[in-house]
């Protein structure tokens, strides 16, 4: 369990937002990094605390990479002491970090987050001091009166993600647990399905195929083909950076083994005995390692921005 303070503005769009998130334990709102150990919501522009809340979150379903975009997706970063129609320094953007080791992962989501800006990026950066719990009424304030105003739309929890971290490697725990066996032993221990055992064999929609450990799209529907190998096989990847490739001596053959980059997962491996029209590669891939996305489904799954890779039949 890890935790972590984010201030956004209104406290109560901010607390409904991310308790709905897979992984967040527990949350609760309060005032942080203000002038002295007392505070209280009439007072706050006294006080020089910000409107925070406080998540408790399991880092193997939630890494903090994601976590943060989760926020950035909130809050306008380029504001000072304001987010929607509430002004003052109680309203400002602030990371509160109470684990050192969390600072650099926060510094280079900022990093990464000021690119996408010409604006200067006003989120305020810290260690978490004189954090106060806020009274009780505030605590999930729009459950208790869900007509109330809040600058943030807490609905936007249940739809997809985009953002430069929207692929992240779990931790191995993490994996264990969302995994399924199989997907695990392939993914993580270099194991090989069963010939002609996934249903991916068979699959022929057009769709693209993703990284089970991390969603990351590394395959299209364009360049699959039946190799009558028993496994799902294509002519390349989706884009050349997605895959590694490492020489692969055991059982006593030598073959190229495939991984996907940013997950580190085995896929399978590639041979030179694929169709001489599309290249002469085949790329030999383990079910268990891949997750299919139908192209119909593909905007609702948060995959909308890669189906140009794909050709609509």
């Amino acid at each position: 369990m890890k935790t972590i303070y984010l201030a956004g503005g209104c406290f109560w769009g901010v607390q409904s937002y991310f308790k709905q998130l897979e992984g967040v334990v527990n949350t609760e709102v309060g005032y942080a990094n203000g002038d002295g150990n007392t505070a209280t919501y009439e007072n706050l522009k006294n006080s020089g605390h910000a409107e925070a809340i406080r998540i408790d979150y399991d880092p193997d379903l939630l890494p903090l990479e994601i976590l943060l975009q989760h926020y950035f997706r909130i809050v306008d970063p380029t504001l000072k002491n304001r987010q929607g129609n509430d002004i003052g320094p109680q309203y400002r953007t602030g990371i509160y970090t109470v684990d050192t080791s969390d600072e650099a992962v926060v510094q280079e989501a900022l990093v990464h987050l000021q690119a996408l800006y010409t604006q200067k990026i006003q989120i305020e950066t810290e260690p978490l001091k004189n954090y106060i719990p806020a009274e009780p009424y505030h605590q999930d304030y729009l459950d208790k009166n869900p007509g109330g105003y809040c600058h943030i739309d807490p609905s936007l929890a249940q739809k997809p993600l985009y953002g430069t971290y929207r692929f992240v490697k779990p931790s191995d725990e993490g994996l264990k647990k969302s995994l399924s066996p199989l997907a695990y032993q392939v993914t993580r221990h270099n194991a090989t399905e069963a010939p002609g055992s996934s249903p991916l064999n068979f699959e022929d929609r057009p769709g693209i195929y993703v990284d089970i450990t991390t969603g990351e799209p590394l395959f299209s529907s364009d360049h699959k083909f039946d190799a009558g190998c028993g496994w799902p096989s294509f002519t390349r990847p989706l884009a050349p950076d997605t895959l590694a490739y490492n020489e692969d001596l055991s059982h006593g053959m030598r073959r190229v083994e495939t991984r996907s980059k940013i997950g580190d997962a085995h896929l399978g491996h590639v041979f030179e005995d694929g169709p001489a029209d599309a290249g002469g590669l085949r790329f030999c891939i383990n079910g268990a390692a891949l997750r299919f996305i139908p192209y119909e489904d593909m905007d609702d799954a948060g995959y909308g921005d890669y189906k140009h890779f794909v050709t609509e039949r």
